[in-house]
């Protein structure tokens, strides 16, 4: 008697919720079609190497990366991209300036997450297309000779821009992550951990020595394959104070959040976010919070090797709602200072950097 042969049906305990699955273009197919240039190579690797010095105490410029809190056009990013590039120019002896270029949005809830995942902003998730416009922007920026920073939230999106950013930021709700660890591991650019979003900053330190260690891990090539990392580590990486249930930028703060470094044998140093639990959500309050900042750096401290600013062309914020044009030049996301109000900001601390230098 012939055996009747069946496939064995899974569907009622397998992708039950998931709606639909797409391609993906692979990270090698998009290097192919959008190729690092020389120049952008070499301004990739003169910066971080450049970042890292400051970081080791090699060069006491302080690290400023200052832009919009999410890019969600491009043409607009690149005016603010040239008129940081003058900026940039003219504070070079003092400050070492890197534009905030963040794609992607961490959520509380939901909402739009950000120029990767939702480019034209209206629900067509045209991922694709933002990996494309993403990469497209950042060789546009740089080939002004303008470095660039982001924060690395989705695991398998830095294969697809990492080779481009002159330093990465690891967010609040993600330092305490092992895979965001392990990446940072392996990342070949510095990194920055901010602290818990509940202010605590051993989340932070603990992060940085995990990072420092070597890291097996799965993931995804460049040819878009699985497979097996093994990491060196990465030496490059430090806390960045954001606040927490209340502000942490105060001398005090930067002495106890030395202090836990110091008990960890971590390097006694920090960046400072003037923006979100820093200043309250209130955008305004970066302006005041980094007066205090450039205070404490023109008084001598040498612990404070960095600042974040988020800025953007107009001060404010605005909600995407269909139907609705866009304001030019102002956040989709948290509400940001304008580069007019900027501007006041980079040069008093390039001016607290001077002073600091006569401090012995």
């Amino acid at each position: 008697m012939k055996t009747e042969l069946s496939t064995h049906d899974t569907t009622r305990i397998d992708d039950t919720r998931i709606g639909a699955v797409r391609p993906l273009i692979t990270p090698a197919l998009l290097e192919e079609k959008l190729p690092v240039p020389d120049a952008a190579q070499a301004l990739v690797e003169s910066s971080r190497a450049a970042i890292s010095n400051i970081l080791h105490g090699e060069d006491d410029r302080l690290i400023v990366v200052v832009g919009p809190c999410s890019i969600h056009d491009h043409e607009q990013a690149m005016d603010y991209a040239w008129q940081l590039k003058e900026q940039a120019e003219a504070l070079k002896d003092d400050l070492l300036i890197v534009m905030r270029v963040y794609f992607e949005k961490p959520r509380t809830t939901v909402g739009w997450k950000g120029y990767i995942n939702d480019p034209h902003l209206d629900g067509s998730f045209a991922i694709n297309e933002g990996l494309e416009m993403a990469r497209k922007l950042l060789l546009d920026i740089l080939a002004i000779d303008m470095p660039v920073g982001t924060e690395f939230l989705d695991l398998l999106s830095p294969q697809f821009i990492s080779e481009l950013i002159s330093w990465g930021a690891i967010g609040a709700r993600t330092t305490e992550s092992q895979s965001h660890r392990q990446l940072a591991s392996g990342l070949s650019c510095p990194v920055g951990f901010k602290n818990g979003t509940d202010g605590g900053i051993k989340v932070a330190t603990d992060a940085i020595q995990a990072a420092q260690a070597s890291h097996s891990f799965m993931g995804m090539t460049k040819m878009g394959q699985a497979a097996i990392f093994e990491t060196r580590g990465n030496d490059d990486c430090h806390v960045i104070l954001r606040g927490g249930k209340q502000p942490n930028y105060a001398k005090a703060d930067v002495d106890a959040a030395c202090a836990l470094l110091k008990g960890a044998g971590l390097r006694e140093q920090v960046m400072i976010d003037v923006s979100h639990a820093n200043s309250s959500k209130q955008h305004a309050r970066q302006i005041v919070v980094a007066a205090d900042v450039a205070q404490q750096i023109a008084a001598g401290d040498r612990r404070i090797t960095g600042i974040m600013v988020e800025s953007h062309l107009n001060e404010g914020r605005q909600d995407i709602t269909p139907g609705t044009p866009l304001q030019h030049g102002v956040s989709v996301t948290d509400a940001c200072i304008s580069m007019a109000q900027t501007v006041p900001v980079l040069q008093q601390l390039a001016a607290a950097v001077r002073e600091r230098r006569k401090v012995l």
